[in-house]
């Protein structure tokens, strides 16, 4: 198990973006959860992304109270979502304490990507949150812009966290005046990732928040075979290499804005 090089008891984080209920944590997951306090980490958000796995995360965030959940349908599976799991999403939002919907967003990555349905499904899912007056888990890849503007114009105003973000400046700066932060994970480990590194340095420490998106990205050096939310003192040691502000002030921040945008007392 990877021991986190700041030690201090006060050093508290919060994993704001893992898939501990994927099939890969079968073996570990228990592990993994119980020692999420000793090491420090007070809880974790785990974002939904397909129908099928919301009653797992359900039944994860009922057993556990650092277990925090959000509801959603990814870009990515479009082949596995149907229109009535919009429906069951309308009525997950009454019966149980999400803490967001997610991870919801637009993926232009893939040149043949079905831009016409990811953003029927986007926008229906943005309804339902701006409905339940829930935070939303954003995934974005080459999609900003679209983003951006279908927030806007939806007049989205409860915010939530843009996974791995890896926009400008500028972009940031229209997504904080929708309310929303910036999510930090591996990525920013890798000594080449210049323009991501150079952003975790300079956006407002009150922006950000740090994720793992366990058991992907995994950090620099890190030779298992899947990336855990006991990995996130990774992310968080580089944030500190990149900040002038002290190991515990971010630490407290970034667990900080964490809870706060998701609601978690």
């Amino acid at each position: 198990m990877f021991k986190p090089k700041h030690k201090e008891p006060e050093v508290k984080l919060f994993d704001s973006h893992c898939h501990l209920d994927f099939p890969v944590f079968d073996r570990d997951r228990e592990t993994i959860l119980t020692n999420l306090h000793k090491v420090g980490i007070e809880g974790v958000l785990i974002p939904g992304v397909t129908q099928d796995k919301w009653r797992h995360l359900r039944q994860l965030a009922a057993l556990r109270p650092d277990v925090h959940v959000a509801l959603g349908l990814h870009p990515m599976f479009l082949k596995e979502h149907r229109k009535q799991h919009l429906h069951d999403l309308e009525l997950a939002v009454t019966v149980n304490n999400l803490s967001a919907i997610g991870e919801i967003g637009l993926d232009y990555y893939e040149k043949e990507a079905d831009r016409k349905t990811q953003i029927s499904l986007f926008k229906a899912q943005v309804e339902i949150a701006k409905s339940a007056k829930l935070p939303v888990i954003l995934h974005v890849r080459k999609s900003h812009e679209d983003i951006l503007l279908y927030l806007q114009t939806m007049h989205f105003e409860h915010g939530g966290i843009v996974h791995a973000f890896n926009g400008s400046l500028e972009q940031a700066r229209r997504y904080r005046d929708l309310g929303f932060k910036f999510g930090f994970g591996g990525a920013i480990t890798y000594p080449r990732a210049v323009k991501l590194r150079a952003l975790a340095a300079e956006l407002p420490l009150s922006d950000i928040v740090l994720e793992t998106d366990a058991p992907d990205m995994k950090p620099y050096n890190y030779n298992k075979d899947h990336n855990t939310p006991l990995n996130i003192f990774h992310n968080f040691n580089s944030l500190v290499e990149l900040r002038e502000e002290p190991a515990q002030e971010i630490a407290q921040a970034t667990t900080r804005n964490s809870k706060q945008i998701l609601g978690i007392k």
